[in-house]
């Protein structure tokens, strides 16, 4: 079991100063940030296309016990048949991502908030995942955003294609909570920038503790503290490392 812990992405000016070292050069900010925190969830690629050069080079600035998930490209999930998405999937997982090799973590399909549950529709997309990349094996979250994925048949069909269903802690969308993959993959998104951790200390113990529960049995655990201002995110994500 392995739990790691840490934001969405790496580059956000209110971080300056605050999680970062004043005067740090923001060609910097990366190889701090994955020294400080153990993963984190790479937003860009769900709106365009890296290039196989940018992951070699997000690869060498990192250490080696680092990870990052990466966020599916909205040309797959923003849109009304999913089962149609199999070229754009194809294209994003070719297209230099595993140029990552050993720091690559899971996918995030992350759908629209307005998404409705349809079951053969999500086995197909499913479906088309593919469960490697070459020799190397693929993990994929996947984040349903409407409250009809609450049917019982969403964790029927994740568990046969052995994906995860992400655990949202957030208002605004429904929280799935069930086990459906060999790892868990959760985001936090109702921390709050008054707050100097984002999350009280007794909620942040709660955290951890979860997080503890979510790696019974060998299960890998991801958890990234994502929400509106995401001012205080870096500070309750060291904070929950701090408790594992």
């Amino acid at each position: 079991m392995t739990i790691r812990v840490g934001v969405g992405g790496w580059t956000f000016a209110p971080w300056r100063g605050s999680f970062y070292p004043e005067g740090l050069a923001q060609t910097k900010e990366l190889a701090f940030a994955s020294r400080a925190l153990t993963t984190i969830e790479v937003n860009g690629t769900f709106y365009g296309t890296m290039s196989p050069a940018t992951y070699a080079k997000w690869h060498a600035e990192t250490p080696d016990t680092f990870v990052f998930s990466l966020k599916g490209p909205r040309f797959a999930v923003n849109r009304r048949v999913l089962g149609e998405a199999g070229e754009s999937i194809a294209r994003f997982v070719n297209s230099g991502i595993d140029r990552l090799e050993d720091k690559l973590g899971p996918i995030l399909w992350q759908l629209a908030a307005t998404k409705r549950f349809d079951p053969d529709d999500i086995a197909t997309f499913l479906s088309l995942l593919p469960d490697k990349i070459g020799d190397r094996p693929l993990r994929h979250a996947l984040e349903p955003r409407h409250e009809s994925f609450g049917d019982p048949k969403l964790a029927e069909i994740a568990a046969a294609a052995n994906v995860a269903i992400v655990y949202a802690d957030a208002d605004q969308y429904p929280c799935l909570p069930g086990q459906t993959a060999d790892f868990t993959y959760a985001r936090l998104q109702n921390g709050q920038d008054a707050e100097p951790l984002a999350y009280p200390d007794a909620a942040l113990d709660g955290w951890a503790e979860q997080a503890h529960d979510w790696g019974r049995g060998g299960r890998d655990v991801f958890v990234y503290v994502i929400h509106g201002g995401k001012v205080r995110a870096p500070a309750a994500a060291l904070s929950l490392i701090a408790r594992l």
